[in-house]
């Protein structure tokens, strides 16, 4: 009986099925069909995908949809991956080492990661919905703690007429503390140079309140970006319209994260003496206690309650390091 003919998609088959065979290798069929090993950078995570852009891409460049190996237990937006390209999907297959992972709490209070390799923190703030110092503060404890740059940007400029004055208060602050602000308006297109200026050369993860415009900053930043926006709800919390964090290559130069509503920052994680780094007006002061084990709040000889009668650190920052250590730590 003669032989039947293989046709050239059969041997390819037989041949995948043999090498898989071999020990040492876990290669799949569809392995032989995806592209050299190179190296990326995750755009946004989806479940058990990832939107992958080549480590040399431009702004405009269309990124590649892929499958993530089952055995990488993390990747999140930002991340240096090595990728192989592939048609329809292709495949990570590691992860680069990390400078830097921000991460926020689940619904189960769970740390999760949200992005990698960030250099700066772009805190926004707005007159509506009113800002909340405590959140500030956690959002800047966080970036000290991360080793990243803080950078305050307050948006809806042109609304600031319209209050009491304590918004001007709030930030003559900051401007006190020394940390990096921008003014702008994404509504009227205002200091957006200036905003471009301070996103030059940096990694940018935008977080604050909803409603306050992460979404339509991006928008004037990047056009192509297409972020959806939302009114603020009636009781002024704002709707959370972004719901997976995505990196965008700015035509400006830098990039730009766009994450995800938080109105709570991860810092579950610190103890009191990493909160207390945090501030960062404080620390001149550290290791100046009586006691080892000092709290910062009542304890006597501290150096810190000292500087505060005296007015070298403000009340209201000391009573917001008050507030968060409590609410962490009890």
């Amino acid at each position: 009986m003669s032989k039947r003919k293989l046709s050239l998609q059969q041997q390819r088959r037989i041949a995948s099925s043999q090498q898989r065979a071999r020990p040492g290798t876990d290669k799949t069929e569809s392995d032989f069909e995806l592209g050299e090993p190179r190296q990326g950078l995750v755009i946004t995570r989806y479940g058990k995908q990832a939107d992958v852009l080549a480590a040399a891409g431009e702004p405009g460049d269309r990124p590649q949809r892929c499958h993530i190996r089952a055995n990488i237990q993390d990747v999140v937006t930002g991340d240096k991956v090595i990728w192989r390209a592939g048609e329809p999907t292709g495949v990570i297959e590691a992860v680069l080492p990390r400078t830097s992972l921000m991460s926020r709490p689940d619904y189960r209070g769970v740390l999760r990661p949200v992005a990698a390799n960030v250099t700066q923190m772009g805190i926004v703030l707005a007159p509506e919905p009113q800002p909340h110092q405590n959140l500030i503060d956690r959002y800047l404890v966080a970036a000290e703690e991360l080793g990243i740059k803080p950078l305050l940007i307050f948006n809806k400029l042109d609304l600031l007429d319209n209050g009491d004055g304590s918004i001007e208060q709030l930030l003559a602050l900051y401007r006190q503390l020394e940390y990096r602000m921008v003014k702008v308006s994404a509504a009227q297109a205002l200091g957006l140079e200036h905003l471009r200026e301070c996103l030059r050369g940096e990694t940018t993860v935008l977080v604050g309140q909803s409603g306050v415009g992460k979404s339509s900053l991006l928008n004037r930043i990047y056009p192509g970006a297409k972020a959806i926006t939302g009114d603020l709800s009636k009781i002024a919390k704002g709707r959370h319209t972004t719901t997976a964090a995505s990196y965008y290559l700015l035509p400006s130069g830098g990039s730009l994260i766009d994450s995800p509503g938080i109105r709570e920052f991860g810092l579950w994680h610190l103890e009191r003496e990493q909160i207390a780094r945090g501030f960062a007006e404080f620390r001149p002061f550290l290791g100046g206690c009586k006691f080892r084990d000092c709290r910062h709040f009542n304890e006597p000889e501290c150096a810190i309650l000292g500087a505060v009668s005296e007015g070298r650190i403000s009340r209201a920052r000391h009573l917001s390091y008050q507030q968060i250590v409590n609410d962490l730590l009890g």
